[in-house]
């Protein structure tokens, strides 16, 4: 059953594989989520300023569903789920964060390429 749409968020959607993934160089955030997701469209507007405030992070949406691949390898359970990246290399996951969750981990990855 297809579920009605609303607003995607303010970012390509990618269809991109694990190892497509795992290849990516610099800091890197994925947020798994579905456009029809209501927790996922809450935090759309923090999401954005903090795209807007580290342009040096590559963010991709991953539109998600059950047993979609990608989703599977970072083992989403629920929406949204932010994997946090760093030279294809997993620093931090953040499940349904709060804004100042999502802060945090977006000045983390921004500001230290060590961790």
């Amino acid at each position: 059953m297809n579920r009605p749409k609303k607003s995607e968020p303010n970012a390509a959607t990618a269809a991109v594989t694990r190892d497509e993934v795992d290849q990516m160089s610099g800091p890197v955030v994925l947020e798994f989520g579905a456009s029809w997701c209501g927790y996922c469209s809450t935090t759309r507007p923090t999401v954005a300023e903090l795209r807007a405030n580290h342009p040096e992070i590559h963010y991709i949406w991953i539109e998600d569903g059950p047993g979609l691949p990608l989703g599977r390898s970072f083992r989403v359970k629920l929406w949204p789920t932010f994997v946090f990246l760093r030279d294809g290399k997993l620093v931090h996951r953040a499940v349904r964060p709060d804004e100042e969750q999502l802060v945090e981990s977006f000045a983390k990855l921004a500001l230290n390429p060590e961790k």
